[in-house]
């Protein structure tokens, strides 16, 4: 019973339903592009912390 309420939840939420406007997309892009660096950034401190 539970199963067919979650594959009624999954099935209705499957596709987005709010449209993004194209600079909603560029900011989250370049949020996604900034959490990368980070990201790389933290890696690289690493790295370089061990030697």
């Amino acid at each position: 019973m539970k199963t067919s309420k979650f594959a009624e939840i999954n099935r209705r939420y499957k596709t987005p339903q709010i449209q993004m406007s194209p600079a909603v997309k560029l900011a989250l892009l370049a949020l996604r592009l900034y959490l990368l660096l980070l990201i790389v950034l933290l890696v690289v401190k690493f790295i370089s912390l061990l030697k």
